[in-house]
Formats: structure tokens, sequence, C-alpha cells
């Protein structure tokens, strides 16, 4: 029987997390009944450095609950970095694993269809929704021109996948290899090109607490995602370099005709708006560029994506260790 470990970052997540350990509890006592999963099988919690009690909760539950392991992160790190966090502590711990969120939105109910992929040989499966009708409309419709436009960009992304997923070990060896400082996973996984498949779902609403992605870090997280998996962006910019100056040349050459024709008339409008057009255009093609440049800046420095401080276990004392890059140990 496979050894499952369920990932799941949390940052101040103190009021959902009581609930989340025990469902997942139960759900993980009904796979072993059902011998899907091993004995050594847990749930890792991942603290992405709150501010509230959620470290506590996860030392208490660790010490009381065989099934929960905890990892303490420094500083907060972000959710995708929290994620690799207990991605590459559990790849060595497990056969496979399975990364959900802790706000019971992802339908642990579908954990037992995850298995059942890995034991027809794929190492990859994805939890990909149904339908979207629990968000609002906004939400909607800018996700789902988010993906199209990922698509169209040429970024090989999961339709309607978030980061409800089940990785192999091998899969996860896989993934320690890549190495960018900008992670954006969603986008990553399906470059490791093992056998994948999906697993359909319903997503809930939040059981309690505030969403951690305001419509500011999903704006960024998009940005992210687009920047760091294609370049489209800026051979946009040059093929729109090319469309203004064939523009302008007509316009020169209309100005010209209309000179010597004895046609021209005070242009104070059509000299202002071309100002403001162009210097509009050039400010947005360097802010894209910068956006690139910074990604490079932060690539280059090479710092470390997280430092773990400390892991607890069901009956160890803690063990404060950092991790300052996936699959790299420094003593403390």
């Amino acid at each position: 029987m496979p050894v499952l470990y369920l990932v799941i970052p949390c940052y101040n997540e103190e009021a959902v997390l009581p609930e989340t350990v025990k469902q997942l509890t139960e759900k993980l006592r009904a796979m072993q009944a059902d011998g899907l999963i091993g004995p050594a099988s847990r749930m890792l919690l991942v603290d992405d450095g709150s501010k509230d009690k959620t470290w506590t909760l996860i030392e208490r539950f660790s010490a009381e609950n065989t099934f929960v392991s905890g990892l303490k992160l420094a500083h907060n790190r972000g959710h995708q970095n929290a994620l690799m966090a207990g991605l590459m502590t559990a790849k060595d711990k497990a056969d496979c694993v399975i990364s959900l969120d802790a706000d019971l939105q992802d339908d642990v109910g579908v954990l037992d269809d995850f298995m059942v992929k890995f034991n027809e040989g794929c190492d990859v499966v994805y939890g990909v929704r149904n339908k979207r009708e629990t968000d609002t409309f906004f939400k909607r419709t800018t996700a789902l021109g988010f993906y199209r436009f990922m698509k169209a960009l040429g970024v090989d992304v999961v339709y309607n996948h978030a980061d409800y997923r089940l990785m192999s070990r091998r899969a996860l060896e896989a993934l320690s290899e890549y190495r960018e400082v900008n992670l954006f996973l969603r986008g990553i996984v399906p470059l490791i090109g093992y056998r994948s498949d999906y697993v359909y779902y319903d997503r809930h609403e939040r059981f309690a607490g505030e969403s951690k992605y305001p419509l500011k870090k999903m704006i960024s997280f998009a940005l992210d995602g687009i920047t760091s998996f294609s370049v489209k962006p800026l051979k946009m910019i040059s093929s729109l370099g090319i469309l203004v100056s064939l523009l302008s040349v007509i316009g020169l050459l209309y100005a010209l005709v209309s000179h010597f024709c004895g046609f021209t008339v005070a242009g104070w409008t059509a000299i202002v708006s071309s100002i403001w057009l162009l210097g509009g255009i050039q400010l947005l093609c360097i802010g894209v560029v910068g956006g690139y440049i910074g990604k490079i800046y932060s690539e280059v420095k090479a710092r470390p994506r997280y430092r773990i401080e400390a892991l607890v276990e069901h009956g160890n004392p803690p063990a404060d260790q950092e991790n300052p890059q996936a699959g790299e140990k420094t003593e403390p």
C-alpha cells in the first residue's frame, strides 16, 4: 500500500484548521481501511509565516494526532513557495503527494479517485473543477479569460485546475530540478511530461476564515504566470512598434501631401492626441520589459526560496532546520 502525504499550505488559517484536520483525519482513516494507502500516510501542514495561532494549533495537533505533521517557514514566502517547501519535504517520505488548500474548498471526497489513478500508473493527477458556479461573475470571467490568454501565449496549463493535484515520487524528483525563484507550479508541473490524468470535482464554499487571494494578489499571480512562461509579450511589443512606425510613416506622408496641396490647418488636437497615445504605448512597453528584467534580477540573485524553521511530527520533538532551496539542506 502506497504512503500518501497530503501537503497543505497554511497562512492565518486558525479559523478553519481544526475542521480541516478533523475531516482529513477521518478521510485518511477511511482510505487506510479500504486498503488505498499505507499506515505511514499523513498530512503535512505548512505554516507560511502566519501571524495568528496557526503554528500553535499545528504543534498541538501534531502532538495529539498521529496523522499530523507540521512544517514552519521562517518567513512568509507566499503560497507557491510554501507549497514547494511541503512537496520537497514530503518527497523522500511518501510514494505520492496530494497538494490541497486548507480552506476545505477542494473536495476531499475525491481523494480516493486520485489514488485509483495513481495505482493505474499515473505520475501526475490533476484535480479539475466541473464548474465555477460558486464564483462571482467577475472572478469566473477573469479566471476563464486568464486560462485562455495563457493558452494563446503558448503556456501549457490545465484548464480549471488550481493546485489540487497528485504527484508521484518520480514526478517530485523531476520537479526538484526546476530551480526558478519565481514559482508558478501550474505551469511547471505540465512540463514534467510523465503520464497524467484528471479527476473532476465540485469546489465548495470556504468553510471559515477569509480568502488569502484578494484581487491584487490574483492579478500579481496571473502576471507572474505570464512572464514566467512566455516571451510573447516581448514579441508583441516588437510587432506593436512596427505597426506604430508604419502608421507614423502614413501620417507623415499625409502631412506632406496636405502641406504641398495647401490644405494645412492648425492641428493642435491631433498633435496632443498623438503625443499622449505614443507616450502611453511607450510606457506600457517599458513596463512589460521592466517586468521581465525584474524576473531576471530575481533569478540572478538566486536567493533561497524559503527557510524551514521547524519540523514537527507525532511523537518527536520539534526539529529545527533550514532549507534554503528545494533539495538542499544546510545546518542551522
